[in-house]
């Protein structure tokens, strides 16, 4: 397989030299807003950018152990996400120290990580390629390696112009990739669409979520991009959130809101991935005591949902499970078809 997707990759190469990079349109979805901002205003998505991008989110050569991949914590199968493990496993068996979220529909964030450290995508990989207990490279080192590997000068040659192999280049081809994985083939989205229709069990369900959720996962990303103190409390780890870097009291214990999309798909669940099952996450928020404090204001309002209200409500959250998505073989390793709109 992977001489096949080298012989493919040359004849990119090849087909670079006569045309120049194919332009790749990033395509928004019926129905959905404009991205807030244009993630490639400055690193135009092209078929042999996102090709190149792919090669290097599978690539093992990004750690210092030359094993562990992007991929290793974002599975494809899983949307992205790490599949039941709390925290996902970086080299040597390390565990990072917040659990790995699904990696789609990022072209519409303005900020990144569970608590928006990062401010664009382009520079989002830095931090788990060097960080020790994620992938553990230097980036000296890391170019070196791609340098020698003859798979990549004529990669970058195809995406870039020219053989160089630096870190900017390797971002932007990191960006392209995870830019352009975009989720919006569920059953709610054909629903939407005017394809499908909701079971009246699904129906009910969808009624629930816009009484009591979508405040904070609103259509049709089912998130709102902003941070919330759900009332966990401090874990183990004595995880602050987004205090950690803001530096303000207020944003202690805040995290990113996830999109509910795919969830079906991506357990655990929370930013530290102390509920195995959704199941876990809707008891929880019927429960919470409104006197904690900083709890998110919104939640201060008590959820009242019966036995069958809450399987109603798993009902439609299950409608946005995206399988064309984690079918997609644009998307999956080893594969070359690049987009069929």
């Amino acid at each position: 397989m992977a001489g096949i997707l080298f012989l493919v990759l040359l004849f990119f190469t090849g087909a670079y030299e006569k045309y120049g990079p194919t332009p790749l349109p990033f395509v928004v979805p019926k129905g959905w807003p404009q991205p807030p901002t244009n993630i490639f205003a400055s690193n135009p998505s092209t078929r042999e950018g996102f090709l190149l991008g792919k090669t290097l989110f599978y690539d093992g050569n990004l750690s210092r152990d030359s094993i562990t991949s992007c991929a290793s914590c974002h599975q494809y199968f899983a949307a992205f996400s790490t599949f039941e493990h709390s925290f996902s496993h970086g080299i040597e068996n390390r565990f990072t120290q917040r659990n790995a979220p699904g990696l789609f529909n990022l072209a519409w964030k303005t900020s990144y990580h569970w608590d928006g450290g990062v401010n664009h995508l382009e520079v989002q990989a830095l931090g788990p390629i060097t960080d020790t207990n994620e992938m553990g490279e230097t980036l000296d080192n890391l170019l070196l390696k791609l340098r020698n590997n003859p798979q990549y000068p004529p990669l970058f040659k195809a995406a870039f112009g020219d053989t160089a192999i630096t870190t900017k280049r390797l971002l932007k081809a990191l960006a392209q990739f995870t830019g352009n994985l975009v989720s919006a083939g569920s059953k709610y989205d054909q629903v939407k669409n005017g394809k499908d229709s909701f079971l009246p069990y699904e129906q009910k369900g969808y009624e629930i979520y816009k009484q009591y959720c979508s405040s904070c996962h609103s259509e049709p990303l089912f998130t709102n991009d902003k941070f919330s103190n759900n009332g966990l409390g401090l874990n183990k780890l004595n995880d602050l959130g987004r205090k950690r870097i803001t530096g303000l009291s207020r944003d202690s214990l805040q995290f990113k809101i996830p999109s509910l999309r795919n969830l079906k798909l991506t357990p655990p669940y929370m930013h530290d991935g102390s509920m195995g099952y959704i199941t876990q996450v809707i008891n929880y928020y019927t429960v919470i005591d409104s006197s904690l404090p900083q709890l998110d204001p919104i939640l201060k309002k008590p959820i009242r949902l019966s036995e069958r209200n809450k399987a109603e409500l798993l009902a439609f959250l299950f409608t946005l499970t995206d399988t064309s998505f984690t079918k997609n073989k644009n998307y999956a390793p080893g594969e070359h078809i690049i987009f069929r709109h």
